[in-house]
C-alpha cells in the first residue's frame, strides 16, 4: 500500500511542477514560483517519478532536470527539450 500512495503523491506533485512552470510570470514572481516548482519537481522524484518522465512533463530537457535534482542552479535560459 505504500508504495501506491507513494507513487500517487509523486504523480500529484509532478503535476503541480507542471502547473507552477507554466503560470510564472514577473522576475519576483518567477523566481518564487520557479523554486516552488523545483521543490515539487524534486518531491516527485523523491516519490518515484523518472527523470525522463519529469522532463517531457515540464518540457526541458533531462540535464536540466538532473541539475535541478542535483541541487545546482539551472542556466539563466531555460532550454526546451
Amino acid at each position: 500500500m505504500q508504495r501506491t500512495w507513494n507513487g500517487m503523491a509523486g504523480w500529484l506533485l509532478l503535476r503541480l511542477a507542471v502547473v507552477l512552470h507554466r503560470t510564472v510570470a514577473g522576475p519576483a514572481a518567477r523566481e518564487r514560483v520557479q523554486l516552488r516548482r523545483n521543490t515539487a519537481l524534486r518531491g516527485a522524484y523523491r516519490r518515484g517519478v523518472t527523470v525522463p518522465e519529469l522532463a517531457a512533463q515540464l518540457g526541458l530537457s533531462e540535464g536540466w532536470v538532473r541539475q535541478v535534482l542535483n541541487g545546482k542552479r539551472p542556466p539563466e535560459v531555460e532550454e526546451a527539450a
